[in-house]
């Protein structure tokens, strides 16, 4: 059954689908909910933690208003998983460690971007002359972006932190590509530009805040449409990341499994972006932090961690979550916190199973460091529908 709370204490209400929630998560929400451009509520889903300013894991409708650090740094980090023709039993322990090693090879994690022999400039350059005018006008820009100004050759890149690329199977045996990416180094040289920004806005202005990481820019004022352009720029980059890995993940399968075909629908997903949606009667900026659209009939990826279960869904519209859902797992403790309490054994008895990392580098990344996937799925089935249960047999951290 559905969990849900709400908390009163603000101008408007805050609804949280969950009751495993910190102090510290609470105050952040509190703190959105006390700003003076908020439509209605403010909804938290049941993988909500602690975020910069804002929780991720939270909704928030907003008139006329924007909060960079809301949207956050990773600006159209997101989602996609596509079923295959092939099953299980067209793949076996060998096989699958070929593709972890092909995946290895084709796809550059972490810091590392494609060489520029093997840059993917026709997926890259039609995002070219935005960017251009962009960084004209803003050439401070340029300064934010740092080693990663390299933008074409970060296309089709996975990045480090939680993202992933995983091979998986569904409950009918069918086998599935999963992955998880944002819009790499660009998109967070561009979010950190437009905060900063933001801040100098507040103090110019002399507006109190509860906390400086929320401040915002207002229709009308000098940056901000700006920031809407670039943000969009950054999450239509950061999904089109995404189809390009997932091109690669397919061709390299292709050398080395069976024939096949991707027989399903490709979903690809933002959970980390800002878009302008009608609820209660009026169009508003909704910014889903950590969170992804439910709307009826919407298809969306909501991932365990690399040694749990994660699911295919359908949104089914509820309007109390501004049809929404949420993005994952969450974490339960702080990277730093993971690596203190786990050893490398503990990781390769809580991945047993599956063909990944399981060195020191990726403790942080430990299963238990996540809530229970299932506890969180069952918070929210009156958001939405389970369509296919996934469990991964490759994953390839970043």
């Amino acid at each position: 059954m559905p969990i849900m709370q709400t908390l009163n204490q603000q101008a408007v209400p805050v609804k949280i689908w969950t009751d495993d929630i910190d102090e510290r998560s609470k105050e952040q929400l509190l703190n959105i909910a006390s700003l003076p451009f908020i439509h209605h509520h403010v909804s938290a889903m049941p993988d909500v933690h602690v975020g910069i300013g804002a929780t991720i894991g939270s909704v928030i409708a907003t008139h006329k208003a924007i909060v960079p650090a809301a949207v956050g740094v990773d600006i159209g980090c997101g989602m996609l998983a596509c079923q295959l023709s092939l099953t299980g039993n067209d793949i076996d322990e060998k096989s699958l460690e070929k593709v972890f090693n092909q995946i290895s090879r084709d796809i550059p994690v972490g810091r590392n971007q494609h060489a520029n022999e093997r840059a993917l400039a026709d997926a890259a350059l039609p995002f070219d002359a935005r960017l251009m005018i962009m960084t004209q006008k803003h050439p401070n820009l340029l300064k934010s972006f740092g080693r990663f100004s390299n933008w074409v050759n970060q296309m089709g890149t996975l990045g480090g932190g939680n993202h992933f690329i995983e091979i998986c199977l569904d409950e009918n045996n069918r086998v599935w590509v999963m992955l998880h990416s944002g819009s790499r180094g660009i998109g967070n040289g561009i979010a950190d530009y437009f905060i900063q920004l933001a801040r100098k806005d507040m103090e110019r202005l002399m507006v109190s805040l509860p906390d400086r990481d929320l401040a915002y820019f207002t229709e009308g004022t000098e940056y901000f449409h700006d920031y809407v352009e670039a943000v969009h720029w950054a999450q239509e980059y950061a999904y089109q990341n995404r189809q390009s890995m997932l091109d690669l993940v397919l061709a390299g399968m292709r050398r080395l499994l069976p024939e096949f075909s991707v027989s399903n629908e490709v979903v690809n997903c933002h959970h980390n972006y800002v878009a302008i949606e009608h609820h209660y009667g009026e169009d508003v900026y909704v910014t889903r932090k950590g969170a992804i659209r439910a709307r009826e009939g919407d298809l969306g990826i909501i991932p365990g961690s690399m040694g749990a279960r994660s699911y295919i869904v359908r949104g089914k519209g509820n309007p109390e979550s501004f049809t929404s859902c949420a993005h994952g797992a969450g974490r339960k403790m702080s990277r730093t916190a993971a690596e203190k309490q786990f050893t490398q054994e503990d990781l390769k008895r809580q991945t047993e199973g599956v063909i990944c990392r399981k060195d020191k580098g990726v403790i942080d990344e430990i299963p238990c460091a996540y809530k229970n996937i299932d506890i969180v799925m069952a918070n929210q089935s009156d958001l939405v529908e389970v369509m296919h249960t996934l469990k991964q047999v490759v994953c390839v951290k970043g």
